[in-house]
This record gives structure tokens, C-alpha cells and sequence, in this order.
């Protein structure tokens, strides 16, 4: 991360309670107050490079101490304090974290050229543009912090500026990346032979909140180079990083824990979309995951509908644990919720029917039955599945998604296993046997 240092003299910045004072042997003219600090300066140092202090002390009635209220500056007392210290010669440090607040109260205090040259406008906007934007990391740690004050930010360009940097850098042919990024995927050795992944730049993207994640996606999709599975690799990425820990409470209070799953909402259905369209995008696994998710956070029926959709799409291609998502109802006393798989049963039948000619269409639908199938002697294990449940998901399988029956059988004996010694076997023996028969 590259640094910029300006100034030459010692801090003599000290603290008594909520003042901040310059050690001089000139008694200060000058009080600024920022929340609930007071900063005790000199008029000398300040004024010639501050036009906004220049034209309230020219209209302050005071004469001798002026005293300046200036609550909303951007970035409050820490910004001031970097600006004061340059106007005093003091030295300061600037990097990535603090070059926003800086840059924003200097404006605010009207520290340009047209006040004084070599002011500090004027440096910090040459840090921008040769050193921050020029790094990768620097841009997203500078489009971070933009958080902090965003609309000054915005109006500033400085989000659209670190945006158009980070859209730069991603869209470089990986044998062009020269400046380092994190990525800690198992089986990847950082060493000076190896080639950079194609997905080098997704991790460091989800360190970014939601709004500046969604910005950088819809950035790159427009832009219609990159192909679909690297941006939905972005989306698992981000999905990991901030959906993983969803049925943790880490002893929050109820309030905090409702605003922490409302975010989470958020997140998933910004994420849902901002999936590409083409199919294969994303993995079904990661799909039904997501749907899982949903089914807890309690997520738009939109959102759901879409997720549903689009996880019948490419339902060839899941496995068994996949569908086993947790039942959220309430008056449910069974583990899994199998009305959704036959959701997403349907929706794939859909699908399905309007391209059965196709000669890859028997052996699509042949899979999918296996998969019913094997999901249904996993939840014949449950002892509060009803029978019914069970049945309606069987029939829902087409006859020729079943050249044979071995599986489905195994279903069966299973469940009546399981419940051999309870008061139900006789109405589930009867209620499977006649559907085996219609087989």
C-alpha cells in the first residue's frame, strides 16, 4: 500500500479532556469546535491556507479569539486534525484509509489553489490520481472507505473514479496482472511461476459493502468481456463471505439479530440478482444453497420464484444433499422441506417438456428421476414425514424418468421401516401399496 508524507515539524498536537491544543509560545486566536472537541489554534498558520476560515472569521463579530462551529465537515474532528497539522507544517501520513476524509475536508475548507499554491488540495488529488489509482488494493481500500461520506464522495467522482480504476485492473488478461491481490482458495500456491487465476480479483472485491459490490458487478456485466461463470464466481465468493455464519447468533440481542438477518435478506437477493441470465452461470449447488438460505431469511417471493426457477433449470445436475433444505414452517414437525423440491420438480418438468424431442432430453429427465429418487430415501428416514408428502413427490416423476424401480422401492421400504413399530405403518403401508400398483 503506498503512502504519502507531507510535512516536516513534530506533532505538538496535546489533548486536556476534549481539547486539543498546539503547543506554542503564541497564545492561540482561533477555536474550532467539531462535536464534542475543541480544537485551541492560531489564525496565522490556518487562514492563509483555509478559505472557508478566512471568510467566517472576516464576518465574525468577535474581536481577538474567534470561535468557528464546524460540525459537518466531512470526516469530523479526524479529517480537521490532517488538515490543521499540513497547515502548520506538522507531519502527516496518508494512505488508502485516510486520503477520503482528507480529501473531503480540505474541500470543505476550501484548501485549493485558488486560496494559496501548493495547497493541500492539490497534493492530495496528485496522490489520488498517480498512487492510489494506480494500485489495485488502494482503490479498494479508498472505495471502502467512501462509506464514511458518500455523498461528498459521489459529488467529489471519487466513487466512480475508484470504480472505473478497479473495472480497469479486472478486465486485464490475467498474464497482464503485475500488482498483488489476496486469494486463499485451497490448492492455490503463491509462487513466482504461477500463472494468475482467472478469478484473481473476487475476494478482494467482497471485502466491499453491498452497494459498492453491486456498482463493480453491474460495471463489469455491462461491459460484456468477461464470461458469465467468472462474474458468478464473484457472487459464490461474496456469498461465502458474508452469508456463511447465517444460523449464528453469537449471543446477540433480539434487535441486533433481526438487523443482522435483514442485511443478510439484502445481500441474498442482491445477489440473486445480479446472476447472468446465461444458464450454467453459477452451479446448481450454489443455487439450491442460496434457496436454502432463502427459506430461512424469509426472502421476497420473488426472489424465492426466480431461485426456484432457476435451480429447476440445471436440476439435472444436483445431488442428493443439495436438496435437502431445512423445512422453515412452522407448523411443520418434519426436517426438510419437500414441497420445495417438488417446486423445483415442476419447474424443471416445464422446461423439460417443451424440449422432449431433443435426443438428450430422455436421458436429462432419466437423471432426474434417480435424483427424486435417492432425495427420497433420505427423507423417508424422517419419522414426521406424512406419507402423503411422499406420494405426491413420487407421482410428480414422470413414467419414462423410471426404466426401472429399484430405488423407488428401496424409498418405500425404508419409510416403512422406519415406522414398522408406530400407529401410522398400517395407513403408510396402505397408501404406498396402492401406489406401487398403479406402477
Amino acid at each position: 500500500m503506498k503512502f504519502m508524507k507531507l510535512g516536516t515539524r513534530p506533532d505538538t498536537f496535546y489533548t486536556e479532556e476534549a481539547t486539543r491544543t498546539v503547543i506554542s509560545g503564541v497564545p492561540t486566536d482561533l477555536t474550532v469546535r467539531i462535536n464534542n472537541i475543541s480544537y485551541h489554534l492560531h489564525k496565522l498558520p490556518l487562514l492563509p491556507k483555509c478559505g472557508l476560515l478566512q471568510q467566517l472569521c472576516s464576518v465574525s463579530e468577535e474581536s481577538g479569539n474567534v470561535t468557528l462551529e464546524l460540525h459537518d465537515i466531512p470526516g469530523g474532528e479526524n479529517a480537521f486534525e490532517l488538515c490543521a497539522k499540513f497547515c502548520y507544517g506538522i507531519t502527516i501520513n496518508l494512505s488508502a484509509h485516510n486520503f477520503v476524509s482528507a480529501f473531503c475536508a480540505a474541500k470543505f475548507l476550501r484548501m485549493t489553489e485558488a486560496v494559496e499554491k501548493g495547497n493541500f488540495v492539490a497534493k492530495l488529488e496528485a496522490f489520488f490520481t498517480s498512487c492510489i489509482l494506480e494500485g489495485w488494493k488502494d482503490s479498494i481500500v479508498t472505495l471502502q472507505s467512501t462509506g464514511k461520506v458518500p455523498e461528498w464522495s459521489e459529488n467529489l467522482g471519487i466513487i466512480r473514479r475508484c470504480i472505473d480504476s478497479i473495472l480497469e485492473k479486472i478486465l486485464k488478461p490475467p498474464a497482464k496482472v503485475t500488482w498483488s491481490f489476496t486469494y486463499t482458495r485451497l490448492g492455490y500456491e503463491r509462487k513466482g511461476h504461477h500463472s494468475v487465476p482467472r478469478d484473481w480479483w473476487t475476494e478482494d472485491v467482497s471485502d466491499l459493502d453491498l452497494d459498492l459490490f453491486r456498482c463493480i458487478i453491474a460495471a463489469v456485466r455491462s461491459t460484456n468481456i468477461l464470461p458469465p461463470q467468472l462474474i458468478g464466481e464473484a457472487l459464490h465468493v461474496y456469498a461465502c463471505r458474508w452469508l456463511q455464519d447465517l444460523t449464528k447468533t453469537s449471543g446477540s440481542s433480539e434487535s441486533s439479530g433481526a438487523q443482522s438477518a435483514q442485511r443478510k435478506q439484502q445481500i441474498l437477493e442482491t445477489i440473486v440478482s445480479l446472476i447472468p441470465v446465461d444458464g450454467g452461470s453459477v452451479s446448481v449447488g450454489f443455487l439450491l444453497r442460496l434457496l436454502s438460505l432463502a427459506n430461512l431469511l424469509g426472502v421476497s417471493p420473488v426472489t424465492k420464484a426466480e431461485l426456484v426457477r432457476r435451480s429447476g433449470q440445471q436440476l439435472e445436475g444436483a445431488k442428493p444433499n443439495d436438496l435437502l433444505v431445512p423445512s422453515c414452517n412452522c407448523d411443520d414437525h418434519y426436517s426438510y422441506d419437500i414441497d420445495l423440491v417438488g417446486a423445483l420438480l415442476e419447474s424443471f418438468l416445464r422446461l423439460w417438456k417443451r424440449r422432449s424431442r431433443e435426443r438428450q432430453s430422455i436421458k436429462s429427465i432419466i437423471n432426474v428421476g434417480k435424483l427424486v429418487d435417492s432425495y427420497l430415501q433420505v427423507v423417508a428416514m424422517d419419522v414426521n414425514m406424512p406419507v402423503q408428502k411422499v406420494v405426491s413427490l413420487a407421482e410428480a416423476v414422470p413414467e419414462i424418468a423410471r426404466p426401472q424401480h429399484d430405488q423407488l422401492y428401496k424409498a418405500i421400504n425404508i419409510y416403512l421401516k422406519i415406522r414398522s413399530s408406530s400407529a401410522a405403518f398400517l395407513t403408510a403401508r396402505s397408501c404406498l401399496q396402492r401406489y406401487v400398483c398403479m406402477q
